[in-house]
């Protein structure tokens, strides 16, 4: 049975407004990105006590730290940005959370490859002490925007403290078919991210509805083993670049689409 997650940011800046819509729809735990309009980096202490005391009133877990790190030129400079990611873990441990979202760089081409391998390999060298592993999502002009390159990531870094947050719509959005690089991606795949999207447009629609091929993927890895979570990050209002909106209402449209979908294909889901 797979377990159901969000970026409840997607739903309210309003924690208490997230924390209600995640129980109306069985999500049982938030991907934490942001709170009160601030990135989780951002957070202060007593902000970090009172989201980590509410969640835990309420029953709800957190799956990963949905960071920005990495998602950054890769021409600025390191250090100040590897304190970021030192954070990152600190609230993965804080918040006893498996996952810590990261991103592999922009502007990384045509020379940043080596640059871009070293600077992952001091990231996970990190983490060795910790418990949070790194999952890199794949995402538009980064260094791991197409299957090929994700997985140049994963054979040459082989940790596993850095695995693969497979998401559907950025594939689509950059041209590839996500049917194609799942078989490349699926023996590094951790976690995956519900978003779908159409070629061309590249229009975000709920899963199932679009060209990301939800189905027989999900119904693969589900077939292959995976018994992770399943994160809502549907950007049906808003898909910006470094957040994404949708709203309850269109949270709820994703959510009702997903569980469709995983009924027709015989997925099945917690709650």
């Amino acid at each position: 049975m797979l377990g159901l997650a969000a970026f409840a940011d997607e739903i309210s800046p309003d924690l208490n407004v997230q924390i209600t819509e995640c129980k109306r729809q069985g999500v049982t735990h938030i991907e934490l990105r942001g709170v009160a309009g601030k990135n989780v980096l951002d957070f202060d202490k007593s902000m970090r006590v009172e989201i980590k005391q509410k969640l835990a009133d309420n029953g709800l877990g957190v799956i990963g730290i949905g960071s920005p790190i990495g998602k950054v030129k890769l021409s600025e400079p390191f250090g100040p940005h590897f304190e970021r990611f030192k954070l990152a873990v600190e609230l993965a441990e804080f918040f006893d959370a498996p996952f810590v979202r990261i991103f592999s760089y922009y502007e990384a081409f045509p020379n940043g490859r080596a640059e871009v391998l070293r600077r992952l390999q001091e990231k996970i060298d990190y983490v060795q002490s910790y418990r949070p592993v790194l999952v890199h999502e794949n995402e538009r002009h980064i260094y791991g925007e197409l299957g090929a390159s994700c997985l140049d990531l994963h054979q040459n870094l082989d940790s596993p403290k850095f695995r693969a947050a497979f998401d559907f719509a950025n594939f689509v959005q950059a041209g590839e078919d996500p049917l194609d690089n799942w078989p490349l991606l699926k023996p590094y795949t951790a976690h995956i991210h519900i978003k779908d999207a159409l070629h061309g447009s590249g229009k975000v629609v709920p899963a199932g509805e679009g060209d990301g091929h939800v189905a027989e993927i999900l119904k693969d890895a589900y077939a292959s083993g995976y018994n992770g979570f399943l994160s809502f990050e549907p950007h049906l209002s808003i898909a910006g670049q470094s957040s994404g909106f949708s709203g309850p209402e269109l949270f709820g449209v994703a959510v009702t689409a997903l569980r469709k979908l995983a009924r027709e294909n015989g997925i099945p889901l917690a709650s």
